[in-house]
């Protein structure tokens, strides 16, 4: 690592001046005027309000203006910011996947809103709108540098709409105040906005982007100024009770029973930049089911967090260490555990607090603490989970950070183990972005304490990359002792040195069909500390990547893999099959072919086919999605995998299928049904997961949700529940 944090102090000297980009800016004035949302523009105070204009196109092209433009004005008094939005169009034939509220922005036509609420280029608030005037909102963590710092689960309370006209539409917004955080008497925000127009094919920027950065990243941004400063807005405080009436059935354990649940959720403003979350007694059943994946793998999969409770400042708890393999933290592990039979099961969570936000101009807070219960059937302890985070800004947009984590048991209980009574692991994070984001990185160092563990006890890590428009590169060295233990983390394997480098060259050609496309070259090796660095792991994987100017793309991938088996491994998780040998080194190759349609049309489909050896057999897969659009009501998917496993006598051969139709009903922007299939013979499920949802008010909402699973050789049922569930969003 010493190389490294050489390397660190290089780039502290070389970017410890930076400057957020911003060259345009306009005027947000006061106003007195009562505005309504309805999408149509005809207060008087909108025809002297100022403008952002003149977007840039962000694709096909990053070097013109945008063929359809937009226009965004603005105001504000005390309580609530208002958009005025003008979308000029090709004509009426938009795109729309559905009516419901956090539609996806890139196959469809919409427009996008980004607000630098503390001017550090490292977090926005997002809020989006479409033609039907369907809306969204959302965060951005991280300077937007990829989609973990990306997400719309997170919710709040604002109105608008929109009207469609001939050659346009216009869109209104009222977002209270008290949706954003900032710093009391600020006089700017940076800002910016992105638009998908399908019907010109074009995406488009306010503030003009190349294409090697994301669309979202906050390092591209303009100046919003506001008249005068804005004040310090009243503390709210948001009330969200729940009752939740289930009826449950476990035919395996043959046991049934029918409960009514009554808990909520409280937010509490303190001041202008900090939240306060407190659950009591929290229930997920209206949570989107997870999408099942097939696994050939010997490591567990992450899978994302969509509890509401967890989202706000989600990147403060979850972005320290390595995204893949040494994430200290993972919120989804609290509240759930597992039975006596290994498999992972609901752990009631019985409240806390979660505590989040700006402290100062530079420095951001995190604190969480969440009680989960006892089962004494099944084994599970009751724990408190406790979570420390301080992040505290420097050189412009990078930052430093530092948690502490505890995970306690408070109680002797005799079928626990001493060292599983606690766990705890502190940690400090750098986090370079550079002024034009073409340098960014990570350094970390991690340390975990439990009961009688060893002395490799420790996880670090150092990422840089170099991100230009012909030349992408990165480097990602990752070292996880073998004692090294974090319970409420994602820790995908221990004794681990590993290093991942990738290098691209990216080509722009002109006067072509292609928009770009690119050569990458990405080895992965793997070896193990404990075992004399023994050569455990690398994947060799050559690529090209291409992208077409009508949004197709095509990709074709070689990868030459080495697999040391420490312990005997099956992968076609059959009953009774015979492991493959471990002690023993695996040479394979495969070979991979994927082409995506255009993701605008109404009919959208995406085929991934891979042919080659695998262990000592030849595997054969194929990965496909299919999306059908009867705009605006109704979106259909299917996505398909299919594994044919070829293994030599006397190890198992096999052919393993997952099948997942979904469809999604919008009968209106405040009914909504969907049915999700899920069959896995992998894990001998098929799975049905319904959900009707009415919000008959604001964030409120009244869910059907109906579960029903079989096992798939016999299609004997294995577990059914269905639960009414009515929540409401009171704000006082």
């Amino acid at each position: 690592m010493t190389k490294y944090l050489g390397t660190l102090v290089l780039i502290l000297f070389c970017y410890s001046l930076q400057a957020q980009i911003s060259d345009k800016s306009f005027v947000v004035k006061e106003t007195n005027d009562k505005i309504t949302p309805d999408g149509i523009l005809d207060e008087l105070s909108w025809k002297t309000a100022d403008k952002a204009k003149e977007f840039w196109q962000y694709f096909p092209l990053d070097t013109v203006q945008s063929k359809k433009q937009t226009d965004i004005k603005m105001m504000y008094d005390s309580d609530n910011l208002y958009v005025g939005i003008t979308v000029y169009t090709a004509g009426k034939d938009y795109s729309i996947q559905s009516l419901k509220r956090d539609f996806r922005a890139g196959n469809s036509d919409n427009i996008t809103l980004l607000f630098d609420t503390f001017n550090d280029g490292n977090n926005a608030f997002l809020f989006g709108i479409n033609p039907y005037g369907v809306r969204r909102e959302g965060l951005v963590s991280g300077g937007g540098l990829n989609l973990n710092g990306f997400t719309i689960s997170w919710d709040v309370k604002w109105r608008g709409d929109s009207k469609i006209y001939d050659g346009y539409y216009t869109a209104e917004m009222v977002i209270p105040l008290t949706a954003f955080k900032f710093k009391e008497g600020v006089t700017k925000w940076r800002f910016n906005s992105y638009r998908f127009d399908t019907q010109s094919n074009e995406n488009s920027t306010w503030m003009n982007i190349p294409q090697n950065q994301n669309i979202y990243g906050l390092t591209f941004m303009g100046d919003m100024i506001f008249e005068k400063p804005l004040g310090k807005y009243n503390t709210p405080l948001t009330i969200i009770p729940y009752v939740n009436m289930g009826s449950q059935e476990d035919f395996e354990l043959n046991e049934s029973n029918t409960k009514v649940n009554v808990g909520g959720d409280a937010k509490i403003a303190i001041g202008n930049s900090m939240n306060l979350d407190v659950t009591v007694n929290p229930d997920f059943s209206q949570v989107e089911v997870d999408n099942q994946v097939t696994n050939l793998t010997r490591f567990e999969v992450s899978l994302p967090e969509k509890r509401q409770f967890f989202i706000d400042n989600s990147d403060l708890f979850g972005s320290f260490g390595g995204g893949r393999d040494a994430n200290p933290f993972f919120s989804r592990r609290i509240g759930i555990a597992k039975d006596t039979a290994d498999n992972s099961i609901e752990n009631k969570i019985i409240g806390g607090v979660r505590l989040s936000g700006k402290v100062t101009k530079g420095l951001r807070l995190g604190f969480l603490n969440l009680q989960t219960a006892e089962d004494l059937d099944e084994n599970i302890a009751s724990n408190n989970n406790t979570m420390l985070a301080l992040q505290q800004n420097v050189f412009g947009r990078s930052n430093i950070g530092m948690f502490f984590i505890n995970r306690q048991t408070f109680e002797d209980y005799e079928f626990q183990d001493p060292e599983d009574r606690y766990n705890r692991v502190a940690g400090i994070d750098y986090n370079l972005i550079s002024d034009n984001n073409v340098w960014n990185g990570k350094f970390y160092l991690h340390k975990s304490f439990a009961h009688n563990t060893g002395k490799a006890n420790l996880s670090s890590g150092a990422f840089m990359q170099y991100n230009s428009r012909n030349w992408n590169f990165f480097e990602d060295m990752v070292y996880i002792g073998e004692d090294f233990r974090s319970d409420l983390g994602f820790i995908r394997r221990t004794d681990i040195f590993k290093s991942a480098t990738m290098i691209e060259r990216v080509f722009w050609p002109e006067d072509s069909a292609l928009q770009s496309h690119s050569f990458q070259f990405f080895p992965i090796m793997t070896w193990s500390p404990e075992n004399d660095f023994l050569h455990t792991d690398y994947d060799l994987n050559g690529s090209w990547e291409s992208k077409f100017n009508d949004q197709s793309e095509i990709n074709v991938s070689y990868t030459h893999t080495y697999t040391y088996l420490f312990d005997e491994f099956d992968p076609t998780n059959l009953d009774d099959a015979i492991p493959l040998p471990n002690e023993v080194g695996y040479h394979y190759n495969f070979v991979s072919l994927e082409y995506q349609s255009d993701s605008r049309k109404r009919f959208a489909y995406s085929i991934e086919p891979t042919i080659g050896s695998f262990f000592n057999g030849d595997r054969f897969s194929l990965e496909a999605e299919l999306f059908l659009r009867f705009q605006p009501k109704v979106f259909l998917s299917l996505a398909m995998n299919y594994d044919k496993i070829s293994l030599p006598e006397p190890y198992s051969s096999t052919d393993i299928w997952l099948i997942s139709p979904k469809i999604d009903v919008t009968f209106s922007k405040s009914i909504f049904w969907s049915t999700l299939v899920q069959y896995s013979n992998q894990r001998d499920n098929l799975g049905f997961n319904s959900r009707l949802q009415w919000r008959f008010a604001p964030l409120s909402d009244l869910f059907i949700v109906y579960n029903d699973n079989y096992f798939v050789n016999s299609f004997e049922p294995k577990y059914r529940s269905i639960n009414l569930k009515l929540t409401y969003w009171l704000n006082i």
